[in-house]
C-alpha cells in the first residue's frame, strides 16, 4: 500500500504563490507520472500539471505560465509551485501518483487526501 501526504494549501490573496507538496511512501518501487488535480465546488475534478519519470511536463492551459511542477525522486515527493494565483484557483487540489510496488507489478494510481486552496481578498 501506499500513502500520499499534500501539505502547503491555505488562504493566500489575489496575485500570491503557493508551493504544495505530496510525498509518497510505502510499498514503492518505482513512480512513473506524478500529477496534479483540483476539484472546484460543482465542477468536476480537472487535471493541473503532471510529470512523467524522464522530467516531461503537461499543464492544463489555465495555469500555463503560472505554475510550475517538480518532483525529487530521492524522497518520492512531486511539488506544484503555482504563481499570480486568482481567485477561479479556489478548489482542493489532489496529487495523483502511479506507482509499481515491485518490478513485476503493473503500475496502480493512489490519490491524495486533498488540500484546499482558497484565493481571496
Amino acid at each position: 500500500q501506499v500513502q500520499l501526504v499534500e501539505s502547503g494549501g491555505g488562504l493566500v490573496q489575489p496575485g500570491g504563490s503557493l508551493r504544495l507538496s505530496c510525498a509518497a511512501s510505502g510499498r514503492i518501487f518505482s513512480i512513473n507520472d506524478m500529477g496534479w488535480y483540483r476539484q472546484a465546488p460543482g465542477k468536476e475534478r480537472e487535471l493541473v500539471a503532471a510529470i512523467s519519470s524522464g522530467g516531461l511536463t503537461n499543464y492544463a492551459d489555465s495555469v500555463k505560465g503560472r505554475s510550475t511542477i517538480s518532483r525529487d525522486n530521492a524522497v518520492n515527493t512531486v511539488y506544484l509551485q503555482m504563481n499570480s494565483l486568482k481567485p477561479e484557483d479556489t478548489a482542493v487540489y489532489y496529487c495523483n501518483v502511479e506507482v509499481k510496488a515491485t518490478y513485476w507489478d503493473y503500475a496502480s494510481n493512489y490519490w491524495g487526501q486533498g488540500t484546499q486552496v482558497t484565493v481571496s481578498s
